[in-house]
């Protein structure tokens, strides 16, 4: 086998899992706030690449000042990093998406206002209809589709005020929507009512902030001062904060924060992103039977659970696989399909030397499709690896996620667990990885069924588990605990959405 193929296949299998989340900043001050904003935003870049947009307001210099830019080929700051000198303003807000253009301004009896959003609403059509027919005008398309921030931004306006317009929000989306609200004299933040997307307020003299991830605080200078609870509403202004909404007391906050989405450095709940990623590795290493020779991440999301697993496993954790970081530092894949396959060529690179010989464990944070895995097996092992070792952050990734953008719910038949599960029910006595299988078409599994493969060594969990590892060519697989994730995260299990886990959930608002 040529090595520009190893390569290529190699690289585009790791990398090629596409979720999509989104990220905000915002910040309020005594003086200028444009360099500000723009570093607090470009920390948000590890969630989304399509869509970067910052808007300031100042009353000194004409109001509200904004500008969006698609990210698909380029990072935020080589977009924005020209525009700084014509921003001007003490507040402003700013977005990383992986849906619409953002932020969007809104001109009604509120005022004007600046809005951005992070979640996915799953009845758009629905909302889009009902607002028409109370003669209601939508105007902001993207790609040709209705833009969720303007769902959201009218359905506040229909308020008497922006609490109960958020209200409104929570009343009749279904999904989950954060947003940040940038007025003529402050700044809003509405955490979703389930809060299954993190807000954290940070403070520091003369200034606060409002962001997805706190990764963003410690070079700002900013302290965490408040974590936004689920369907509550607070209001910045330079001097400090005041609760408008208070927030509920059930909460359904995203489990994949932790395992994939979060920078290492954020804390969400108090809890902080790789001290739970080395957690969950030492637990697993902790418990684990298997003799191997080292044990290394697949980078970036690996790489905590790997030096947990490698301490609690006691083995040597050796780097076999790094990712080139000076020119591709980006955690997620271009949109285009070409660049993926362009970019995941490039971007991480297999160490032979540290290969040769050894029995090798690799910690990632799921198996999503499994696409190519099977055949970077065989790569791994050419390249030098003499066994080769999963061990996955999560339990497997049964349900799609019906509440934030993680794109494996697009196709819940996408998923190599149901593909399996599939095969199972079915009978299938060809069984076929998801890249080979032309068939979409999903049978309808009995939800007490697919439990039964989510029990973690039920007799059909672990056949589950030992066909996909047989598809995948791996020495040995196995995944994460629902318990040891939890325990890893320190909140009570009903506190944190584990639906594509279990099939768990409250509610679907």
């Amino acid at each position: 086998m040529k090595i520009e193929y190893v390569l290529f296949s190699f690289h585009y299998s790791i990398l090629n899992k596409p979720r999509t989340m989104g990220g905000f900043f915002g910040t309020i001050q005594k003086q200028r706030c444009v360099e500000e904003l723009f570093y607090g935003v470009d920390y948000q870049s590890h969630l989304g690449t399509k869509r970067g947009g910052i808007a300031t307001y100042s009353k000194d210099t004409g109001g509200f000042r904004r500008s969006i830019h698609n990210l698909q080929s380029t990072y935020f700051r080589t977009k924005f990093e020209e525009e700084l000198p014509k921003f001007f303003g003490e507040q402003g807000i700013g977005v990383i998406s992986d849906t619409d253009a953002q932020p969007l301004l809104m001109n009604s009896h509120l005022g004007r206002f600046a809005i951005v959003t992070v979640g996915k609403i799953n009845n758009a059509e629905e909302i889009a209809k009902s607002l028409l027919d109370q003669n209601m005008v939508l105007s902001e398309f993207s790609s040709g589709r209705i833009n969720p921030t303007e769902l959201i931004g009218l359905l506040i306006i229909k308020g008497k005020n922006f609490v109960e317009g958020i209200e409104n929000v929570y009343k009749n989306v279904k999904g989950s929507c954060s947003m940040l609200i940038l007025t003529d004299h402050s700044i809003i933040a509405a955490r979703d009512f389930w809060g299954r997307t993190p807000i954290v307020i940070g403070k520091k003299d003369g200034a606060m902030a409002a962001t997805s991830e706190t990764t963003a605080f410690p070079n700002l200078g900013y302290e965490i001062e408040h974590y936004v609870g689920p369907g509550e509403v607070v209001q910045l202004t330079a001097d400090g904060m005041e609760i408008l909404r208070k927030a509920e007391d059930n909460m359904q906050v995203c489990s994949f924060l932790w395992i994939y989405y979060g920078f290492p450095t954020s804390f969400y709940e108090g809890k902080n992103v790789e001290e739970v990623r080395y957690h969950t590795g030492y637990a697993m290493g902790e418990e684990d039977d298997t003799e191997v020779d080292n044990a290394g991440g697949i980078p970036d999301s690996g790489l905590g659970m790997a030096t947990g697993y490698a301490a609690g496993h006691k083995v040597p954790y050796q780097r076999c696989i790094s990712k080139y970081t000076p020119t591709w530092s980006r955690s997620f894949m271009p949109a285009n399909q070409n660049t993926r396959n362009f970019v995941a060529k490039m971007k991480l690179i297999p160490n032979k030397a540290m290969l040769k010989g050894k029995r090798c464990l690799f910690c990632d944070d799921s198996i999503v499709r499994g696409t190519q895995l099977r055949e970077n097996t065989k790569i791994l092992k050419e390249l030098g690896a003499k066994e080769v070792h999963m061990r996955i952050a999560c339990p497997p990734l049964i349900w799609g996620c019906p509440f934030i953008n993680f794109s494996a719910s697009k196709s819940e038949l996408e998923l190599i667990t149901r593909r399996v599960i599939q095969d199972f029910e079915t009978g299938n006595k060809e069984a076929t990885m998801l890249a080979d299988a032309d068939s979409t078409e999903s049978q309808n599994i009995p939800e007490a069924r697919l439990k039964e493969y989510a029990t973690t060594d039920s007799p059909e969990y672990k056949a589950m588990v030992e066909e996909i590892a047989k598809r995948l060519n791996l020495d040995s697989l196995r995944f994460a605990k629902l318990e040891t994730i939890i325990e890893a995260i320190g909140l009570p299990k009903c506190k944190v959405c584990t639906h594509c886990f279990d099939g768990s959930s409250s509610h679907t608002i």
